[in-house]
C-alpha cells in the first residue's frame, strides 16, 4: 500500500460514526456521544491516553455505535512509550471487536471470556519458559521476541492465559518493535469474506507490512470496536491517536446476503497455534471446538450410518436365510 493508504485509507468509504479522530468530538458519556471511556483514560486534544506511565492502571475507550458492515478495515494510530528500559515496561494495548463493551477486566483492561475478536499488542513477556527451546522443542513461540502482536477469536468459552501470553488460543502473530518510536506507528485490521489480515507500519516508510493472515474466520455484525490497556508492576503510556473505520466494497453471493449476520457465532474453521505444535510435532491444522451445527451434522451422519448398516445387515441376513433353505 502507498503512503496515502496508510494514513488516510479511502476517504470516500470512511465511516465517521465508527471513527475516533482529533479533536475527539463526540467523546463522553452524553446520550449523543459516539465514544465512551472508562478507568484511567484521559482525553486530550492530541491523544487519548488509556493509561499513564504508572503502576496498576487500566483504561478503555469504546464506540457506542454497533457495526453492521460485513467487510471492513480499521486503521489504528497509536503510541506506546515510557521511561522503562528494555523488558521493564508493560503491559500493552488490545483492540477489540466484541459483543459487549465497557466491561473492565484482567485482559489488557477488558473482560476475560469475551465474545468476538481481539488484537493484542503485548509488550511484556510473562512466559519466561517460552524463551527456552528445550522447554518447548516444537513450539513456534520459543524464539519469538516481544513486543508481540497476536490475534484471538472467542465465542466466550476460552480464557486468556496470561501465564503463556495467550498462546493457547493465538491465531497467529508477529514480533514488532512498537515501543518508544520517534515517529507515528500504525496498525490495520482487515476483515473481508472470512479472511482476517493484520498489518503494521512502524518503520516510518508509509507502507504496510503483513503480520497476520488467516482464512476461515467468522465474525458477526452488530459488535462494537474499542481499545483498552493495562499496567501492572511495570508500566507505560498507552496512547490512541486515532481509530479510522473504512467500509470495504465487496460483493457477496445471494446465500451470503440472505444470512442473518447478527446471529453468526465467532469462530475459526481452521486453527494452527503454538499450543498445537507442543502436542503434535507435525504442526498439522486442527479444528476449533465444535459449534452447534457441526454437532448436528455429526449426529446426522452417525444416524445415517446406523440406518445404512441396518439395511445392509437385513439384506445379508435375508440372503443367508434363502441359502439355508436350499440345503434342506
Amino acid at each position: 500500500m502507498n503512503a496515502g493508504c496508510v494514513k488516510d485509507g479511502n476517504a470516500e468509504h470512511l465511516k465517521r460514526e465508527h471513527s475516533l479522530m482529533k479533536p475527539y468530538q463526540g467523546v463522553g458519556s452524553s446520550p449523543s456521544s459516539q465514544w465512551d471511556f472508562s478507568g484511567s483514560t484521559l482525553v486530550t486534544s492530541s491523544y487519548v491516553r488509556l493509561t499513564p506511565d504508572e503502576r496498576s492502571k487500566q483504561g478503555s475507550i469504546w464506540n457506542t455505535v454497533p457495526v453492521y458492515l460485513k467487510d471492513w478495515e480499521m486503521h489504528v494510530q497509536y503510541k506506546i512509550h515510557g521511561s522503562g528500559k528494555k523488558n521493564l515496561h508493560g503491559d500493552g494495548i488490545a483492540i477489540w471487536y466484541t459483543k459487549d463493551r465497557l466491561h473492565p477486566g484482567p485482559v489488557f483492561g477488558n473482560q476475560d471470556h469475551f465474545v468476538g475478536l481481539a488484537i493484542y499488542l503485548d509488550t511484556f513477556r510473562n512466559d519466561l519458559q517460552g524463551m527456552d527451546v528445550n522447554t518447548y522443542p516444537n513450539d513456534e513461540v520459543a524464539d519469538r521476541s516481544f513486543p508481540y502482536i497476536s490475534a484471538m477469536v472467542n465465542n466466550g468459552s476460552l480464557p486468556y492465559d496470561h501465564g503463556k501470553d495467550g498462546r493457547n488460543a493465538e491465531l497467529g502473530g508477529c514480533s514488532s518493535e512498537i515501543r518508544n518510536k520517534d515517529h507515528d506507528t500504525y496498525l490495520a485490521i482487515r476483515y473481508s469474506k472470512g479472511r482476517l489480515t493484520v498489518m503494521v507500519d512502524i518503520d516510518d516508510k508509509n507502507e504496510w507490512k503483513e503480520c497476520i493472515d488467516i482464512g476461515g474466520v467468522r465474525l458477526p455484525t452488530g459488535y462494537y470496536f474499542g481499545a483498552s490497556a493495562a499496567t501492572g508492576d511495570l508500566s507505560d503510556n498507552h496512547d490512541i491517536i486515532s481509530m479510522k473505520m473504512y467500509q470495504l466494497m465487496v460483493e457477496h453471493t445471494p446465500d451470503e446476503d440472505s444470512l442473518d449476520w447478527t446471529k453468526i457465532e465467532p469462530s475459526v474453521s481452521l486453527l494452527k497455534s503454538p499450543k498445537d505444535n507442543i502436542d503434535d510435532p507435525t504442526g498439522n491444522f486442527r479444528s476449533t471446538p465444535l459449534t452447534g451445527w457441526k454437532v448436528f451434522l455429526l449426529l446426522l451422519c452417525a444416524l445415517l450410518g446406523i440406518v445404512v448398516c441396518g439395511v445392509v445387515g437385513a439384506v445379508v441376513f435375508q440372503k443367508r436365510q434363502e441359502r439355508n433353505k436350499r440345503f434342506y
